[in-house]
């Protein structure tokens, strides 16, 4: 593997309480928003309808978004282009007599463009009901997914390990939760896949440090436990940013290529890869020194 930082001796550990203050207020203010605005949850956990129209001329995403203007089919989600340049994606929050949307928004979409006749291409529905069920079974597997990766890294590393490594967890997902919030995405099924991903890239990114971690911690006992995280982190470093610049580069062509449908799930990857980047140097492992030195100062205290 190629090295980009030849013999680096980065002081990461000192700088923990700065970036924990900065990680804080990226977080607090993305609850503040989300408390301000609501969940922007999407039709797949609060139902409503989702409908793919083909226009014979492609048009763009605002002309059809200004065609919804004072129309009385309930509120208009989402408009974004799918795969072909003429096929257009709406979701509205409608949830009753389908078929009666359905026919208003094509009607209107006629009336709209007389000269650029619209087919109706794809049409599914969720109800309040199922949405409700979906959104709390996502809670409840993002919650499981947790608790096991907690028991995975005390068994396989330590206790205070797993400890680091669950709050570096809950940081990326806060972090990018703020993002989502601030750019007004859409909680979906698709960006809850994105979150269970973007767990399970973030958990391999920070064991291998722990694993450097572990092998210095046995081969270097003179050293404290933040002269051996610094050691640590600066030797894998090369590795953290080949691997979080490639994921970031082809999840960067997925958000501009993939279109509507994965474009939230991409947002996810874009910022939770920066954020797993930095929870693995700046959060997980100044945990690990923090409960280290707060157990040297009780022990000493008794």
């Amino acid at each position: 593997m190629p090295q980009f930082f030849h013999n680096a001796n980065y002081k990461f550990v000192v700088h923990r309480y700065r970036t924990a203050t900065i990680s804080g207020v990226v977080i607090l203010a993305g609850i503040i928003a989300m408390i301000i605005r609501g969940p922007n949850w999407s039709v797949d956990f609060r139902g409503g309808l989702d409908m793919t129209v083909r226009f014979a001329q492609p048009l763009s995403e605002s002309q059809v978004r200004d065609a919804f203007g004072g129309i009385e089919i309930g509120e208009v989600k989402t408009i974004g282009r799918l795969g072909q340049q003429s096929d257009i994606l709406i979701r509205t929050k409608v949830t009753e007599n389908s078929d009666a949307t359905q026919k208003q928004i094509k009607e209107r979409l006629d009336r709209t463009f007389p000269g650029n006749p619209v087919e109706i291409r794809n049409v599914s529905m969720v109800g309040p009901r199922v949405g409700r069920e979906l959104r709390n079974s996502a809670i409840l597997s993002g919650i499981i997914a947790v608790g096991l990766l907690l028991i995975y890294i005390s068994w396989r590393f330590r206790f205070e390990f797993a400890i680091g490594g669950i709050i570096a967890l809950v940081h990326n997902v806060g972090v990018t939760l703020a993002f989502l919030v601030f750019f007004n995405y859409e909680l979906s099924l698709a960006v809850l896949a994105a979150f269970l991903t973007l767990i399970g890239y973030s958990i391999n990114d920070t064991i291998v440090v722990f694993d450097r971690i572990r092998e210095n911690m046995k081969k270097l006992r003179n050293m404290s436990m933040g002269e051996i995280m610094d050691l640590s982190i600066n030797e894998t470093l090369s590795r953290s940013v080949i691997t979080s610049v490639t994921v970031f580069l082809t999840t960067l062509v997925l958000y501009v290529f993939g279109g509507e449908v994965l474009r939230g799930f991409a947002f996810v990857m874009l910022v939770g890869v920066i954020a797993s980047a930095y929870a693995t140097v700046f959060v997980s492992a100044p945990v690990v020194v923090e409960w280290a030195e707060k157990a040297v100062l009780k022990g000493k205290k008794r």
